[in-house]
């Protein structure tokens, strides 16, 4: 049974969704669709890409990922079908396929695909829809089109460093509130532990008046109301507050700095 994902910014107001859907079904026999969200902020390719790196993990090997945010095909962005870890992601190449997949060793097709409409608005569904059927029935991805070797990047801000002789200063930034405003930071469990070596710590953000001195295993971990600092399912660090909207209550929002001032 063929798998395939939407990653969308449609919302489910609209018809895109339904439209989408029922084309894949009329397509491809016993399919299975699954929707990873169609709520992302229109246009936010940042947004968008921390979901579905988040999600596809998940899935099995030869599960077929359409992604509906920004499809308009252009010189410089084509559609394109990259093949990576086993899986299948299908979209423009807008910059999104590298945040997703990184440096990860990738198959990727420039998708030489007609459509059946002269309308160039709709591609998941005028095009990207084919790509999947022909993938779900065990077509090789080098017949949709024409090689490529590398996907257009995205510039992304990582953590900085700075050091002196008596503390170490990790600077990172928020890159995501989920439904309960927890913010996500891209200060990964690693570069944390690289610098903090059991050494005290102090969490700061929003102010000098917000801080946390400890990581947390659970939100459980403190009491409801008050603020807590773990690390996620993605190794990613978290700024939350039990049984509370850390978004809101602490002024959180996405890009701003979330500094670890770790004394030596």
């Amino acid at each position: 049974m063929a798998i395939v994902t939407l990653t969308t910014d449609w919302g489910l107001k609209d018809h895109y969704a339904a439209s989408v859907k029922g084309s894949l079904l009329r397509q491809i026999p016993n399919i299975q669709i699954v929707d990873i969200t169609h709520q992302i902020q229109p246009f936010n390719l940042r947004e968008a890409s921390y979901v579905l790196k988040s999600a596809f993990p998940s899935f099995p090997a030869g599960t077929i990922h359409l992604i509906g945010i920004n499809t308009e095909a252009s010189l410089e962005q084509p559609h394109i079908v990259a093949k990576c870890k086993g899986q299948y992601f299908v979209g423009s190449d807008n910059g999104i396929f590298s945040l997703v997949l990184g440096n990860e060793p990738m198959e990727i097709i420039e998708i030489d695909i007609i459509q059946d409409s002269d309308k160039f608005t709709f591609s998941t569904k005028d095009v990207f829809v084919k790509a999947a059927k022909h993938l779900a029935g065990g077509g090789k991805i080098t017949d949709l089109g024409i090689p490529k070797q590398s996907v257009n990047e995205l510039v992304t801000f990582e953590p900085t460093i700075e050091q002196t002789p008596e503390y170490t200063i990790i600077v990172g930034k928020v890159i995501y509130l989920d439904r309960y405003e927890n913010a996500v930071t891209n200060i990964s469990e690693s570069l944390f532990n690289t610098y903090a070596k059991g050494h005290k710590f102090d969490i700061l953000f929003s102010s000098y008046q917000n801080e946390i001195t400890t990581i947390s295993k659970s939100y459980l971990d403190v009491h409801q109301g008050d603020a807590c600092a773990l690390f996620d399912s993605n190794n990613l660090l978290e700024i939350s507050i039990s049984m509370g909207n850390a978004g809101s209550l602490l002024g959180l929002k996405v890009d701003q700095r979330v500094r670890i001032v770790i004394n030596h």
